[in-house]
C-alpha cells in the first residue's frame, strides 16, 4: 500500500512537469520555489541548499585535463573550474583527491597521484589539495575531499605501481578482478590503513567534507567472483553467509570513518554518492518499483538506506542518472520513482538528502531521447522540489558543467539558480 501511495505522489508530480514535450518553465521565469533554487523559500534573498559539481581527476577525467602539465597549468585550470563554479551559482566542489590509492597532497601514507605528473609518486611542485581549498573558500565555495576507499588501479599489474606503494608493500592486501586492482574490505588491517590514509587530508586541511563515491565492493562482473575467501574464513565465522559479512565490513567502513573524522575535525560532514537503487521492490518490499541490474545492498555490499536511517553519515547523494519517464512506461529504473523513494528514506532522519544529476548525458548521442533536451534536468529540479527532503543537487561532472554543449546546465541555471544560495553545513 505504501508503495501504491508513493507512486502516486510521483506521478501527480510527473504530470505536472510534462504535460508537453519540453515542458518546463521558461528560461528566466521563477521555478516552484520562486527564484532561490531548492531548499530556499520564496522571498529570501538567499536560500540554504546544496549546489554541487564533482571534479574528477582519475584517468584526467576532468581536470588536469592531461597529466604532465606545469604547476602553474594545473593550478590556472584548477581555478578555472572554481570560477566557473561561482558564475554558475553553485556553492561546493566535490575534489576527487585520492582516485586510486593514490594522493593529490603530501601524503605520508600513498604516493602521489599520476593524474599530475604522469608518473606515480612523482611531486607535482606544488600542494593541489591545499590551494584547492584555500581558492575555494577565498570564493565563497565549499570543499569537500572526495575519496575513493578501496580501489588501487584500473589495470590489473602490480609491477605497475610505484615501487613504494603501499598495494607492493602488502601483495596480500590485494584483489585482482574486472582487470583491476582492489584492497580487500575483508581485511581489518586495510580498513585501518585506507582510514589513516584518507583522514591524513582531513587532519592536514579544513575541508568541509569528506566525501566517498559508490565504488565499495566492486561492480559486479560477469563470469568472475572476487576472491576474499581466505579473509572470509578467517573473520567471517560469525555470519549466516557471505554477503551479510561483506555488508558488515563496508559498515564498519562507514561508523569508524564518520568517528574519526568527528575526533579529528569536528564538524566536518561525511557524505556518500552510491549507486541511486538500494534494492528492487522485487527483491525487497522497502526498496523502489525499479528493475535495476545493480542493487546497492545486494552486488556492491552496500545498505545505504540504513546508513540513512541510522544517521551514520551528514549527507547522501544518490546518483539518480536515469530521465524522469512517465510512471507507464516499463524501465529499469526512473528519477521520478526514486526521488520520492529517497525523500520517504530521509524522512525523519538527520541526514541530508542531495540529489546527484547525469549532466554528462545531456546531449550525448548514445543516450536516449530524453537526454537530447535541454530542459530535462531543468525538469528533475522541479521535481525534486517538491520534496522537501530534498536539500540540493549535484552535477556530474565539471568537464560537462565548463562544455554545457546542449545548454542543459544554463537550463537549470536560468530556471533554478537565478539567486545565490548558500550550502548547508
Amino acid at each position: 500500500m505504501r508503495r501504491v501511495s508513493r507512486r502516486t505522489f510521483a506521478a501527480a508530480a510527473l504530470s505536472a512537469l510534462v504535460t508537453a514535450p519540453g515542458a518546463a518553465a521558461a528560461p528566466g521565469a521563477q521555478s516552484p520555489l520562486g527564484a532561490v533554487g531548492a531548499g530556499g523559500a520564496p522571498g529570501r534573498r538567499y536560500s540554504t541548499a546544496l549546489r554541487g559539481v564533482w571534479l574528477a581527476t582519475v584517468d584526467n577525467r576532468d581536470w588536469p585535463s592531461k597529466p604532465g602539465l606545469s604547476a602553474a597549468a594545473q593550478q590556472k585550470e584548477l581555478i578555472a573550474h572554481l570560477d566557473r563554479a561561482v558564475r554558475d551559482r553553485l556553492n561546493t566542489v566535490i575534489l576527487q583527491v585520492r582516485p586510486t590509492a593514490d594522493a593529490l597532497w603530501p601524503s605520508p601514507h600513498e604516493p602521489w597521484s599520476r593524474c599530475l605528473t604522469g608518473t606515480q609518486g612523482r611531486s607535482p611542485g606544488w600542494d593541489p589539495l591545499g590551494t584547492a581549498v584555500a581558492e575555494a573558500h577565498a570564493r565563497g565555495l565549499q570543499l569537500h575531499a572526495w575519496f575513493n576507499p578501496y580501489r588501487i588501479a584500473n589495470h590489473s599489474d602490480p609491477a605497475r605501481l610505484t615501487a613504494s606503494h603501499p598495494a607492493r608493500k602488502h601483495p596480500d592486501w590485494v584483489v585482482r578482478y574486472g582487470g583491476k586492482l582492489y584492497y580487500n574490505p575483508g581485511l581489518p588491517q586495510v580498513r585501518s590503513f585506507v582510514q589513516d590514509a584518507m583522514l591524513d587530508a582531513v587532519a592536514r586541511y579544513p575541508v568541509d567534507a569528506v566525501h566517498f563515491d559508490d565504488y565499495f565492493y566492486p561492480y559486479p562482473v560477469a563470469g568472475q567472483s572476487f576472491d576474499d575467501d581466505a579473509a572470509y574464513d578467517r573473520y567471517g565465522g560469525a555470519f549466516d553467509d557471505r554477503a551479510a559479512w561483506r555488508r558488515d565490513n563496508i559498515d564498519k567502513l562507514v561508523r569508524e570513518t564518520a568517528e574519526r573524522i568527528r575526533r579529528i575535525r569536528p564538524g566536518t560532514q561525511f557524505g556518500i554518492s552510491p549507486f541511486g537503487v538500494w534494492r528492487n521492490a522485487a527483491a525487497d518490499n522497502r526498496g523502489s518499483d525499479t528493475r535495476a541490474g545493480v542493487q546497492t545492498y545486494d552486488d556492491l555490499y552496500a545498505d545505504t538506506r540504513t546508513w540513512v536511517r541510522e544517521g551514520w553519515i551528514d549527507y547522501i547523494v544518490p546518483q539518480l542518472y536515469w530521465s524522469a519517464q512517465p510512471l507507464d512506461q516499463q524501465v529499469p529504473a526512473n528519477y521520478a520513482v526514486l526521488v520520492p523513494w529517497w525523500a520517504e528514506v530521509a524522512r525523519g532522519t538527520k541526514t541530508k538528502l542531495y540529489i546527484g544529476e547525469a549532466l554528462y548525458k545531456a546531449g550525448d548521442p548514445e543516450q536516449p531521447a530524453p537526454w537530447h533536451d535541454p530542459a530535462e534536468l531543468s525538469r528533475h529540479l522541479a521535481l525534486a522540489a517538491q520534496y522537501p527532503e530534498v536539500q540540493g543537487h549535484v552535477f556530474f561532472a565539471a568537464k560537462d558543467v565548463a562544455a554545457d554543449k546542449i545548454g542543459a546546465m544554463a537550463r537549470v541555471i536560468a530556471d533554478h539558480y537565478q539567486r545565490p544560495a548558500k550550502a548547508p553545513r
